[in-house]
């Protein structure tokens, strides 16, 4: 869980996570939970910490209540994608290394929580050596792989949001201690 100081106009100062915004207008003053919707958490009678407190244990509950935010992971194959293979998976590739044969290859997205998907290339064969059985056996490894860093990347998911749960509790825990 990402967190934040916000200092307030009295020079307050407050570790907010993220999801929870400071609103201070005219009519208003308050903490507003943006997750799942929006709630407001007035300062009432002027006691900024009470309402960040307040804030904290509504985005507390409602992160608690949702599973693990899986984003950026494509379980279906492309609407564009023409062949028959799995999502994450195009080829046979072929390609030219000078002075060489040319060799056939699966390319594979194996993704990953927080960085970059890697793309991992199967070796097939070369002109001379392939054939549909090593390439069933690539495309079986590149389902094994695949699968894997799915596995891997839910396991990755299911823990940070653990850890931003925690990171919640303990904020939660601070600012009752405080009050």
């Amino acid at each position: 869980m990402k967190f934040r100081q916000v200092t307030l106009a009295t020079g307050q100062t407050f570790d907010v996570p993220q999801g929870i915004q400071r609103i201070d207008s005219s009519s208003t003053h308050g903490w507003q939970v943006r997750y799942q919707g929006t709630k407001l958490f007035s300062d009432g009678e002027g006691d900024p910490q009470q309402s960040l407190a307040k804030a904290v244990k509504e985005l507390l509950a409602r992160t608690a209540a949702m599973p693990p935010v899986l984003t950026r992971v494509n379980n279906g194959p492309s609407i564009n994608k023409t062949s028959d293979l799995p999502a994450g998976i195009s080829g046979p590739i072929v390609r030219a290394r000078p002075g060489r044969a040319l060799i056939a290859e699966l390319s594979v997205l194996l993704p990953r929580l927080g960085l970059q998907p890697k793309i991992k290339s199967i070796y097939i064969g070369s002109q001379n050596t392939y054939t549909e059985a090593r390439y069933l056996a690539a495309l079986a490894k590149g389902i094994e792989l695949r699968k894997a860093a799915l596995d891997s990347y839910e396991q990755d998911a299911l823990k940070a949001h653990r850890q931003n749960i925690k990171a919640l509790k303990t904020e939660l825990s601070s600012l009752r201690s405080r009050g």
